[in-house]
């Protein structure tokens, strides 16, 4: 007799925190964001050194980027590929060994200076390899070819990891080469592809619950293929010639196609519930790093961290909490609304990221961005990591019901 995905989820006996894919990838991707950024912390004081063949500037991206994003990649895949294809969800044992995986890729990538050159790429490689395998059959068994895009995604992202792992075994500055902006670009245009599917339907649900006549633009329509295609194509001169005029005003020009976009949304309408705006402001950060990033191409002053850190601390940041809350909520039988803490958790993020872009300006702003991030990530982890740990999964429960 077939399973369904809520009765696999119960036949599994092991712990809770292996019952479904989202749950290790989110509790612990965020508690390894709060643990990367008090070792970075540390070692921008002088107290720490790093055990890395990274400098620590570009193990800090390595570990933001590749580490965490990498889990939350995972977490989403492995809880929405079931959904695209109507398989049963991947859980129990597999599950746990695909996770050993990365948390050995973030050993292997933090003690680098004591191992074999080659061991720590390999190992690092090994977990988005064995994730594409594992997302490549879902797709193929369930004829469902139109995600096959996604799947690429996280081949390129994948490939933009073996680049970062080969310019530093060459002693370059890998936080600076293009393997850090290809996979920055791939995030950017996941969180374009995916945003621009999530974000239109989720507000429309909302809009229709409270009985607000407003609807957003449906997701995917010509603008949006119009608007994605150019995308791509100004974030490949963006990775391979970051530093060039045109690429300045290319990504000017980017800014205003995703500006118009995100207006089409409609997110002014959502401003009373915060599981629906966070979506919003979220994607803001791309057309806005995208601006920052051209600005200063235009400005004379090429390669900002600040600008580019719009897009990391921005962008992936505050996206990837906005779906980890509402994902966890969902999956685990709680009502579709934000909490304080939650809101408190949105607005750090933010919070950070602005510091962040500040700190070129005043280096010490570095720091309190660094705390906004910690109070952040360690929220998510003390609020919702009971729920990610223990709670049996379950049918998220309507407020308005």
């Amino acid at each position: 007799m077939a399973q369904t995905s809520a009765q696999q989820m119960r036949a599994w006996r092991g712990p809770a925190l292996f019952s479904y894919g989202f749950r290790p990838f989110f509790l612990f991707g965020a508690i390894w964001l709060v643990l990367a950024m008090l070792i970075w912390l540390a070692a921008l004081g002088g107290v720490v050194d790093l055990p890395t063949r990274f400098d620590p500037v570009s193990w800090h991206a390595h570990e933001f980027l590749f580490g965490y994003l990498g889990a939350v990649l995972a977490g989403f895949l492995l809880t929405a590929v079931p959904n695209w294809t109507g398989r049963l969800p991947i859980v129990g044992w597999p599950l746990a060994g695909l996770f050993a995986l990365w948390f050995i890729g973030r050993v292997a990538v933090f003690f680098a200076a004591h191992l074999p050159v080659l061991v720590t790429p390999v190992v690092d490689l090994a977990f988005p390899l064995v994730l594409g395998g594992v997302i490549l059959r879902e797709i193929v068994v369930g004829k469902n070819w139109n995600n096959l895009i996604v799947l690429g995604m996280l081949a390129v992202f994948a490939l933009a990891n073996g680049l970062f792992h080969g310019e530093a075994l060459q002693g370059e500055y890998a936080a600076k080469g293009i393997g850090l902006r290809l996979g920055l670009a791939t995030a950017v245009m996941m969180i374009s592809v995916i945003g621009g599917r999530i974000i239109p339907s989720f507000t429309r649900n909302w809009l229709a619950r409270i009985e607000n006549p407003a609807r957003p633009s449906p997701p995917m329509q010509r603008f949006d293929k119009v608007v994605l295609l150019s995308s791509l194509l100004i974030l490949v001169l963006w990775v391979l010639k970051p530093f060039a005029l045109q690429t300045g005003i290319a990504l000017i020009l980017f800014s205003l196609l995703h500006l118009v976009r995100l207006v089409r949304w409609q997110g002014h309408h959502t401003l009373s519930e915060p599981l629906v705006w966070v979506l919003h402001a979220s994607y803001a950060f791309i057309p806005i790093g995208a601006f920052a990033l051209g600005l200063d191409q235009l400005a004379g002053n090429p390669g900002s961290a600040g600008a580019q850190h719009l897009w990391m601390a921005g962008a992936i940041a505050a996206m990837t909490l906005a779906v980890m809350t509402r994902a966890t909520l969902g999956h685990t039988g709680q009502p579709l609304l934000a909490d304080r803490a939650t809101v408190v958790i949105y607005l750090c993020v933010f919070g950070s990221a602005f510091a962040r872009l500040w700190a070129s300006v005043w280096p010490h702003m570095s720091y309190l961005s660094g705390i906004l991030w910690l109070v952040a990530f360690a929220g998510f982890a003390v609020t919702y990591g009971p729920l990610l740990l223990y709670r049996k999964p379950g049918k998220s429960v309507d407020p308005k019901g």
